[in-house]
């Protein structure tokens, strides 16, 4: 059984506040997710961010063919880290902390990932051949785009 890990850090030119605010609120997982990807959430409470909420969304990672996806906030420590758990999905185990911190200039967030890929050996192949590549994409692509939207620090 092999979990692998995923670690990605952005510094942002904002404050606690705005970071904690845009992180924290599931409507805008559409924004810094790759289109081709058609995230939609379909269903949630959009309450402010607490432990227990549900989110429910389909994707469509592959070939167009949707993937239903359900994950659990499971920690939150306010304007400091939250952890999202997947409970329903496509991956064994997915399990992913949002860290943010300030710093000189702004503001400091890191995102660790641990999954598991269903499928024993043959989980592990597809995540060498295609599965680790294409998540490390979607990091980037939600690096690039908060960059667009809140500027990088000088």
């Amino acid at each position: 059984m092999k979990i692998f890990k995923i670690h990605t850090k952005q510094n942002l030119p904002i404050t606690i506040d705005e970071g904690w605010d845009f992180l924290s609120d599931p409507r805008n997982l559409s924004i810094i997710t790759p289109n081709y990807m058609n995230f939609k959430i379909t269903d949630c409470d959009f309450k402010p961010l607490y432990q227990g909420q549900i989110i429910q969304y389909t994707v469509k990672p592959i070939l167009k063919i949707p993937l239903k996806w359900v994950t659990e906030i499971t920690h939150v420590v306010d304007k400091k880290y939250f952890v999202d758990e997947q409970r329903f999905g496509p991956y064994s185990l997915w399990h992913h902390k949002h860290f943010i911190k300030e710093i000189e200039k702004g503001i400091e967030m890191k995102d660790v990932i641990h999954y598991k890929i269903p499928g024993g050996i043959f989980g592990e192949f597809l995540n060498s051949l295609f599965i680790k590549k294409q998540l490390s994409e979607i990091f980037n692509y939600r690096k690039s785009k908060l960059t667009e939207i809140f500027g990088q620090i000088k």
